[in-house]
């Protein structure tokens, strides 16, 4: 081999050892950019089945409402939740309209009760959860979450008599794509 002829294979040995790292340095990239959770959420998980979960992903407002019908009062009800700076579900308000079975009859310490304009307030609740479960109504609860003054009904994305565990969390690439993301549906 000649002189050129080395300087060829070894030029072409060190590209090819830059080409290996640099795709090696972008699949590592890619594979972070998957893994990584970044998207904060509200999820829907249902407890008891393989069916996949459901996401509405939080950008900028923090709070959001879960508005049902009650079964005995045939009324709206509607508890304000907020997300914490630790990540966990503040629920900061309650409101009914009927005042009767299965509604507080007063405020506990630190909460305000009023009644204005025919509707029943708890406000200043305090009550914080990791999470909490709630069951989908089959028959009258109609339950929706309200994001930004969007109505989706949970239905639509579950199956009524589900029960799913509600929680913050923030979500990969990954479990975007085997979730549910409400906001891509029509209101």
């Amino acid at each position: 081999m000649d002189s050129r002829s080395h300087f060829l294979v070894y030029l072409l040995g060190g590209k090819m050892k830059q080409v290996i790292i640099l795709t090696f340095s972008l699949f590592i990239f890619a594979a972070i950019v998957v893994i990584i959770p970044q998207k904060q959420s509200i999820v829907f998980q249902p407890n008891h089945s393989t069916d996949r979960f459901v996401y509405l992903p939080i950008k900028g407002e923090k709070s959001f409402h879960i508005k049902y019908t009650h079964s005995i009062h045939l009324s709206d009800v509607v508890e304000s939740y907020k997300i914490t700076t630790n990540q966990e579900i503040q629920q900061y308000e309650l409101m009914y309209e009927d005042f009767a079975i299965g509604m507080p009859a007063n405020a506990d310490e630190g909460e305000t009760f009023e009644h204005v304009d025919g509707k029943y307030y708890i406000k200043n609740m305090n009550r914080i959860f990791q999470s909490f479960h709630l069951r989908i109504g089959q028959v009258r609860a109609n339950h929706r979450v309200i994001y930004k003054k969007h109505e989706y009904v949970l239905t639509q994305f579950l199956k009524p008599g589900t029960s799913v565990k509600i929680e913050v969390r923030k979500l990969n690439i990954l479990q975007q794509w085997k979730g549910v993301n409400i906001l891509e549906f029509e209101r």
